[in-house]
């Protein structure tokens, strides 16, 4: 389903469209919503046959969790109530006005992000447990948010949100059917852009109770402890009962439980269990933190797709809405299919297939600009829709700002508000603190992305020629390395992370581990997830080359970064798919395969030649200091298939012979 939400919504319109607004909105503000108590049961069933809510365990749910959280109304929404939703917010001030066509939003002060220490997997099966999920038991945790979200809602409307995490007939339609249950109208709006939002998603299931049951109850979120013992606010995913339970947030992926909460933790878990339904050929899926792209030549005609995962701040989002550079844009076009999440399986012809579950972008606004992501910005621009949080906000002209969107801020600061509400004018002099928060976001529809993939809505999917993982290191890692072997692949994913810092983690150099980015997200242990890795693409006929990719290496003596990054990371992406279709062979080195520098693509690019040499080069005492850190870091996770450890001893005694060699050369 293709939704424009790009129409100006700063009134209420085109109500005649809909199936049937005004009589929605009527019945709805019948219901109570100045009313002291609760919305009775037949209120409840009212909006429901308003909203055409046919299938009984969807009544049946919604019944329950009315009686739970006791809202004063309830309301079923769609996307075609946008522009009415998004009007009401105006009139709350929920949202204001941010230009034609977009909207700035302002969270909790202490709300902000994600919270990893609150966010819980829950099952009733130990095995379950991981060293980074969380896990607790099903019962134990369905009973304490029960406690938590009662009588939460008084006084607000609930909305029944209905939405599809996938494109419409996909082969994992099955898994991505969701409905929440928010009190929350920005939520709503958010999961607008972000999900395909309508009851037709409900209607036609194969099995009628196959919903994913979502629960969002904001709470008072002033009054929750945030960040103490007292701490009131828990994310929980019951996924074996596919039901996810979050109280004590308004903020992203605690609140759009279609994203984060289903599309990567519900469908990790959903993605194991599928196989035994006979989903990817009985091996089930993946679901992953991957952005996925598509690059063209334009000469030649050949396609390839690229999935990745990237821990934060490795540059996953700007590589996801990349260009080509100037000097290679006539020859390579570059098509966005999603930034964040990506589903993965086998299909009937044997290849790896990939689509991504969202409708929109939620994407990290800090040092966004024409130079990082041109096209986030023309995805954002007036009239699209778009929905800025925890922005800087100018209320007198409607004008957003970030750090990182224009070297300097705005030089008249008169107006300015930063993203806590408050005058920028009013500050101490010398008051540098950050003008929006380093956190702050755009929401924004897939459809707005100027080179989003014109089949990015296709329900097959597309087929998967490399998945790469990027991790963010000044030395150790080359610019590019390739990885042809499938267990050093999935081993090279589960090692990934980024550098810390001796000042934050006492040990300089050491790698802050994220498996295959999914640190936060994984559903149940790591040892299991490894192996059904090797499951899911090792059934693939045409095997997809895996490689590691690093923008962030660094000259030791000033500092500068040896690789421009951006647009130009394109050059590294197309080597490594030469590499897969024969084109080039590359040098080969103990931890895979890099390029040489005659085979990387520079038309166009100033390289010095010391640090070309330093990017095409692995530095093996380095490498071999990693090796005893990453021993440590897999020896925590149970079950991890002998095939990873394999890999491990593979890559260290070639390490160990590289050494040994270079040793007797100096001899």
């Amino acid at each position: 389903m293709s939704v424009d939400i790009s129409t100006e919504t700063s009134t209420s319109q085109d109500t005649g469209q809909d199936r049937g607004q005004d009589t929605a909105q009527d019945t709805a503000q019948g219901m109570g919503q100045d009313t002291a108590g609760p919305v009775s049961v037949a209120a409840v069933n009212e909006a429901l046959d308003v909203g055409r809510v046919t299938n009984p365990y969807v009544r049946a749910y919604v019944q329950y969790w009315a009686t739970i959280t006791e809202p004063a109304r309830v309301e079923v929404v769609s996307a075609l109530d946008d522009a009415r939703l998004v009007a009401e917010a105006l009139d709350a001030g929920e949202l204001q006005p941010a230009g034609h066509g977009l909207y700035y939003s302002r969270s909790y002060s202490k709300d902000t992000a994600r919270s990893e220490e609150r966010t819980i997997v829950a099952t009733d099966d130990e095995t379950d447990a991981g060293v980074y999920n969380n896990w607790r038991r099903g019962d134990e945790m369905v009973a304490a948010q029960i406690h938590r979200m009662a009588g939460q809602s008084a006084g607000r409307t609930m909305y029944v949100v209905p939405y599809l995490m996938s494109p419409e007939g996909s082969p994992l339609a099955q898994y991505a059917a969701g409905v929440q249950l928010t009190d929350n109208r920005p939520v709503v709006l958010h999961m607008i852009r972000m999900a395909r939002v309508g009851i037709e998603h409900l209607d036609e299931l194969p099995d009628p109770m196959d919903f994913v049951k979502a629960v969002h109850v904001t709470g008072d979120l002033p009054n929750l402890g945030q960040g103490t013992p007292e701490d009131q606010r828990y994310f929980v995913t019951v996924a074996d009962r596919r039901t996810i339970l979050h109280f004590g947030s308004s903020y992203g992926g605690n609140a759009l439980l279609g994203k984060i909460a289903h599309g990567l933790r519900q469908a990790c878990f959903d993605g194991r269990a599928s196989a035994e339904h006979g989903v990817g050929g009985g091996r089930g899926f993946l679901a992953e933190q991957f952005m996925l792209l598509g690059i063209t030549d334009t000469v030649t005609g050949k396609r390839w797709h690229v999935a990745g995962g990237f821990p934060s701040a490795s540059g996953k989002t700007n590589l996801a809405m990349t260009l080509a550079p100037d000097a290679l844009g006539e020859r390579y076009r570059v098509d966005f299919y999603g930034d964040d999440i990506a589903w993965l399986w086998v299909g009937d012809d044997g290849r790896l297939y990939a689509m991504n579950p969202e409708f929109g972008v939620f994407g990290v606004a800090k040092d966004t600009n024409a130079a990082t992501n041109p096209t986030a910005l023309e995805a954002i621009t007036p009239g699209s829709g778009a929905i800025f949080t925890n922005v800087a906000y100018n209320p007198t002209t409607q004008e957003v700002w970030w750090e990182g969107r224009t070297p300097e801020p705005p030089t008249d600061v008169t107006g300015w508000l930063d993203w806590k509400g408050e005058a920028i004018a009013d500050r101490e002099p010398g008051d540098t603190s950050p003008w929006a928060h380093p956190n702050s976001r755009f929401t924004t529809t897939l459809a707005n992305v100027p080179n989003v993939a014109a089949d990015f809505e296709a329900p097959a999917g597309v087929p998967v020629d490399a998945i790469i993982f990027g991790g963010r290191t000044r030395d150790r890692e080359p610019l590019v390395r390739a990885v042809t072997d499938l267990a050093e692949g999935v081993y090279d994913g589960l090692t990934l992370g980024a550098e810390a810092t001796f000042a934050a983690d006492g040990l300089d150099g050491q790698l802050r581990y994220d498996p295959m980015s999914m640190r936060p997200f994984l559903a149940y242990g790591e040892g299991d997830y490894a192996r059904h890795w090797l499951e899911v693409v090792g059934a693939a006929t045409e095997q997809p080359i895996f490689a590691h990719v690093n923008w962030f290496a660094k000259d030791p003596e000033d500092g500068h970064f040896r690789w421009p990054g951006y647009r130009e990371n394109l050059r590294a992406l197309l080597w490594l798919l030469a590499l897969k279709d024969g084109e080039v062979t590359g040098h080969r080195t103990p931890v895979g395969i890099v390029p040489t520098a005659e085979e990387l693509d520079l038309t166009g690019l100033e390289v010095p030649e010391a640090d070309l040499e330093a990017l095409l080069s692995i530095d093996t005492e380095r490498w071999r200091q990693e090796m005893a850190f990453r021993a440590d870091h897999l020896a925590q996770f149970e079950r991890l298939p002998e095939e990873i450890w394999a890999a491990h001893r593979r890559v260290a005694q070639a390490l160990e012979d590289a050494a040994e060699t270079a040793a007797d050369l100096e001899e």
